[in-house]
């Protein structure tokens, strides 16, 4: 759930963030369904989710919330991690989150074709609400986990989690200032490696 940073971390490669974008939403021989660059997102989108939820901050921060949340626990700390880089983006990148968001949507847009059903019915709704900028405030955050939990079979306890995040502020973000940096090396490197055995096909 975690869009905004799944974008960032596509560095500017439009094909790659479209890939990226879809990577739950796709099963089966990537190679014969997307073009390489796309199939290479979805890669890449994978290899993000792993790292992130292997991390040993990441489980830190989830540890301070499975007293409440329980296994949401990891969904939970996704959408706080977009809501800490929306919130604070220029820490990260020259444009502004606004320009960037729209330069996303953009992207999609115009490769609609190429793209899952299943995805554009939910990125219509995330360009009409303009969700990767939302998610730097409370009240996206409280829309976005409200949502989320609609889809949830048992009673996740979502709903509130934006009151969390309230109160924790500080010290959430301090796990993610000590987990984002690792996150953007470790995409830098595995999109590179990627590339290169994609090259080599």
């Amino acid at each position: 759930m975690n869009f905004l940073a799944h974008a960032y971390l596509s560095f500017d490669r439009p094909k790659v963030l479209l890939g990226n974008f879809i990577g739950d939403f796709v099963r089966g021989n990537l190679e014969e369904q997307f073009e390489p660059e796309i199939a290479l997102g979805v890669h890449l989108h994978r290899e993000i989710d792993h790292y992130t939820d292997t991390h040993p901050v990441v489980k830190e921060a989830q540890e301070m919330l499975k007293p409440i949340y329980k296994r949401y626990s990891l969904v939970i700390t996704d959408v706080y991690f977009d809501y800490f880089l929306s919130k604070y983006w220029n820490e990260y990148d020259d444009r502004s989150v606004q320009d960037f968001s729209q330069q996303v949507y953009s992207i999609i847009e115009k490769n609609e074709e190429k793209l899952p059903k299943s995805f554009l019915q939910l990125f219509h709704h995330m360009k009409k609400g303009n969700w990767l900028v939302a998610y730097g405030t409370l009240d996206g955050m409280k829309s976005t986990l409200t949502g989320i939990s609609k889809l949830t079979s048992f009673d996740s306890k979502m709903g509130s989690a934006h009151l969390f995040l309230q109160q924790h502020e500080q010290t959430l973000k301090g796990y993610f200032d000590r987990f984002f940096p690792d996150l953007i090396t470790f995409s830098k490197d595995k999109l590179e490696e990627l590339s290169n055995d994609y090259d080599s096909l």
